[in-house]
């Protein structure tokens, strides 16, 4: 995890105010949950970017954690919906996740809310290519990779959800999210951008 403060609102936030996007620039962890896509399309790394911003006793604060925003390698060979592989498409959803079990098993960010757009990559190869629109409820949720160790590939962790590699940045991340959903309630933003 990378941590930074800053006393005025970072630049990150200033670009999805130029997007167009919401920001919540609440006191005391009205979360800004953002995803940044690397320009690497090959599937099967962390190679992505998940950004929490927010504020706390006056101070903005930015923890980046490392990630993927994109489906499995695997789940691009043989996915498991018949029209393809789903890859979130970069925008702002609304109201998209709750804290609630990811597959039954643990708490994590699950797709309750909004409905999100994917591309459907039925190629069969390891590119993700942005093709095909698809808009609904398919359970794009934001969770963990491996419950005790860090792990480099993807494989059976992603097939289209948001993943974050270690579990100690998740176990923070969660923590967050129960305070704001204390404070601001449970119903969480998701950005996702593409790197430039």
């Amino acid at each position: 995890m990378k941590y930074e403060t800053f006393y005025v609102e970072p630049p990150l936030l200033r670009l999805l105010r130029a997007k167009g996007y919401a920001v919540f620039d609440g006191e005391d962890h009205d979360l800004n949950l953002i995803g940044i896509r690397s320009k690497n399309r090959t599937a099967g790394s962390f190679d992505d970017l998940f950004v929490c911003i927010y504020r706390e006793a006056g101070m903005w604060i930015k923890e980046t954690y490392q990630a993927t925003c994109d489906p499995s390698a695997e789940q691009h060979k043989d996915p498991t919906n018949a029209k393809g592989v789903a890859i979130l498409k970069a925008g702002q959803y609304r109201g998209v996740w709750k804290i609630d079990k990811h597959a039954g098993k643990y708490f994590a960010l699950c797709q309750r809310g909004a409905m999100v757009t994917v591309y459907r990559d039925n190629t069969g190869d390891t590119t993700s290519d942005h093709i095909n629109e698809d808009t609904g409820w398919f359970g794009i949720n934001g969770h963990r990779a491996h419950e005790t160790k860090l792990v480099d590939s993807t494989k059976y962790y992603s097939a289209g959800c948001q993943v974050l590699r270690h579990p100690a940045d998740f176990a923070r991340l969660m923590a967050l999210c129960k305070m704001q959903a204390a404070r601001w309630g449970d119903s969480f933003t998701y950005t996702l951008i593409e790197e430039e």
